[in-house]
């Protein structure tokens, strides 16, 4: 009976389920957040720290922490890593000469403990711009196939105009329905 009760509660939302939004800088994350919250694009600038809102899809709540991403800032993505279900890494689809930075912040982030159980959601952004990367071709620089420890997704998006947007938000609801 209680194990029911648990699962119903997962599924009619009674939880909060911890998300970070991770990226290089001006990949789009604080645009993101704000067109899943507002279903519109809002003028942001450089996040210095943190923005947090909390985002309902189909009554499963989300926490949803965009985290800045300078260089300088980095560092420090490790102390929001606790009790994080779900890591949307946003890659900036057009910048192809630090998608390798890109690559090495994803890998090193999975080998801490605190996201062992997090699944991995990769936000191929602007893909409204000419000449930008795939989704496909992202997954390969990034090496995703040899994740083998986490739950991951790539979604090819525009954060401006808010396409696919909607399917990030239904895999995330999916990933900690199932869980």
């Amino acid at each position: 009976m209680g194990f029911l009760l648990t699962k119903m509660l997962a599924v009619f939302g009674d939880k909060e389920h911890k998300v970070i939004v991770l990226g290089l800088d001006n990949a789009g994350k604080t645009t993101i957040l704000y067109q899943f919250l507002t279903k519109e694009a809002v003028h942001t600038s450089p996040t210095i720290g943190s923005n947090v809102e909390e985002i309902t899809v189909r009554n499963t709540h989300f926490l949803v922490w965009d985290i800045g991403g300078q260089e300088s800032l980095r560092a420090s993505w490790y102390s929001y890593f606790c009790n994080t279900e779900i890591v949307i890494l946003v890659v900036d689809s057009t910048d192809r000469e630090r998608l390798t930075v890109t690559k090495d912040e994803l890998h090193r982030m999975l080998a801490y403990e605190e996201l062992q159980n997090a699944a991995v959601l990769i936000m191929a952004n602007k893909q409204d711009v000419k000449g930008s990367m795939t989704a496909a071709e992202i997954s390969q620089c990034l090496t995703l196939d040899t994740i083998t420890t986490h739950s991951w997704h790539v979604q090819a998006c525009c954060a401006l105009t808010g396409e696919g947007l909607p399917a990030s938000l239904d895999w995330m609801r999916s990933r900690v329905v199932a869980n």
